[in-house]
């Protein structure tokens, strides 16, 4: 076991070298351009409708409202990365990477955009009725490349134990014992039942949840993190002078641009322990995106945008400008990650502070695993090229909630590692897809455009 993790860190810093930043950012600036800057002129559109459809629900059998579907993708995506994982890149890349992350979310959310489009157009529907989609499924369907649909396919599913069960089961039950000093096993188990409770129904049990789950935490958390920021708020242009300065005015540019691209993971290993902030450019979210009862697949892609408009610039932001602004970068450079995030509240608002936080880092990552379970069951269902497994899988994914919410810091440790260098393999294939379909991209979103235009659609 020793030799397979130092194998595994050889590769991970292989996948998450230069070119692997060069391929995604590259990526979301070709078709940023390509595609006419999406998240610039459909920007009004995306909140016109994300907002006004927050109430709809799907009565077509096998299929979720756009809300839902992107909810489900939010609570997978919203994660202890948006805490920890920016925590920890301001700690090694300095002020300066929440420019560059702020950069790359823009360029992301493009990206994240033409993910969910290509899932809803080549989507299909499983033996039970259920919509299937993804990465897997545009490289079949579309370009006819069965095996690296498989490997990716692959990828994803073992991910899903790591990033999106295990390690996120343990940040739970970490933020509880934090705030109210429950033991974790406890906490392990409570969440097991909850997660095997609404996995258990499906997907439309996971969206029914999210709906719900999602907006709350996300406003506990903006709240809180204003309340800071209220409190220092003569500091806040300082904060984003300092991080303009670090991101183009000093030795610490680079390293900023690295750890603000990937958020919760860069090239280094610290910062990998978060992943990335949005997903954009790994192929997970469309799975969900794709079961969505929509008109046009450019409309779901607005669902997209707006996925990492509010993961990214919106909360990530914030946890970023929450630690400037209270000074505990400097003052506590021994802190990093969650506990770096915990000092920066706390100053401001005491014990109040450290529930807040301790409450959002349990809803985050619970959130997490909901999401990623429906990830996983997808992927499993198209490497066995059908639903046998669903519910063997459901039961191996409810004990290592136990498992990993109990502890073992070693083995998460490592499963934090190797799930970093499964989600960088993810994306590889789903970047060649995106690239090789730009031409239909360009097809699809001048088809939007243009029945719009003539009322086909509605705005």
């Amino acid at each position: 076991m020793e030799a397979f993790w130092k194998f595994n860190g050889i590769v991970n810093g292989i996948v998450w070298g230069p070119w692997m930043l060069t391929l995604i950012v590259g990526t979301g600036i070709w078709l940023t351009v390509w595609l006419g800057f999406p998240q610039i002129r459909y920007f009004g559109l995306m909140l016109k409708e994300v907002l006004g459809r927050i109430r709809e629900k799907s009565n077509e059998e096998g299929s979720i409202s756009s809300f839902a579907a992107m909810a489900t993708a939010l609570a997978a995506t919203v994660g202890t990365g948006n805490i920890a994982g920016v925590a920890t890149a301001l700690h090694l890349g300095g002020p300066g990477s929440l420019v560059w992350m702020l950069i790359s979310a823009l360029f992301g959310m493009t990206t994240k955009f033409s993910e969910v489009t290509l899932a809803v157009r080549y989507r299909e529907k499983d033996e039970t009725g259920a919509y299937r989609g993804g990465t897997m499924y545009i490289l079949e369907n579309a370009l006819g490349m069965k095996w690296l649909a498989v490997i990716f396919a692959l990828f994803a599913f073992l991910a899903s134990f790591g990033i999106g069960n295990m390690v996120q089961a343990n940040s739970t039950t970490e933020g509880i014992f934090m705030a109210f000093g429950i033991p974790h096993i406890y906490t392990a188990i409570a969440i097991a039942i909850i997660v095997g409770l609404v996995i258990w129904g499906g997907l439309t049990s996971i969206a029914t949840v999210t709906v719900y789950l999602v907006p709350f935490m996300a406003i506990f958390y903006i709240i809180g993190a204003i309340a800071v920021l209220i409190m220092h708020i003569d500091a806040i242009p300082a904060a984003f002078a300092m991080a303009i300065e670090g991101a183009f005015g000093n030795p610490m540019a680079l390293p900023g641009a690295l750890a603000g691209w990937a958020v919760k993971t860069a090239i280094t290993r610290g910062i990998a322990r978060g992943v990335f902030s949005n997903e954009a450019g790994l192929g997970s979210a469309p799975m969900v995106h794709c079961t969505a009862k929509v008109d046009h697949p450019v409309r779901q892609g607005f669902y997209g945008l707006f996925e990492v408009f509010m993961d990214t610039i919106v909360i990530c932001t914030l946890t970023a400008t929450t630690i400037l602004v209270t000074g505990v970068l400097t003052s506590q450079p021994e802190l990093t990650g969650a506990q770096l995030s915990l000092a920066a509240f706390s100053s401001v608002l005491g014990t109040g502070g450290t529930m807040i936080l301790s409450l959002s880092l349990a809803l985050f990552a619970l959130s997490t695993i909901l999401g990623w379970y429906w990830y996983g069951e997808t992927a499993l269902v198209y490497i066995c090229n059908g639903p046998s497994l669903i519910k063997p899988f459901k039961i191996l994914w409810i004990v290592l909630v136990v498992l990993g919410g109990w502890g073992g810091a070693g083995i998460l440790a490592n499963l934090w590692d190797l799930s970093d260098t499964l989600n960088g393999l993810m994306a590889v294939p789903n970047l060649i897809g995106l690239l090789l379909l730009s031409k239909e991209l360009k097809r699809l979103t001048n088809d939007f455009d243009s029945k719009i235009k003539s009322g086909e659609l509605r705005k």
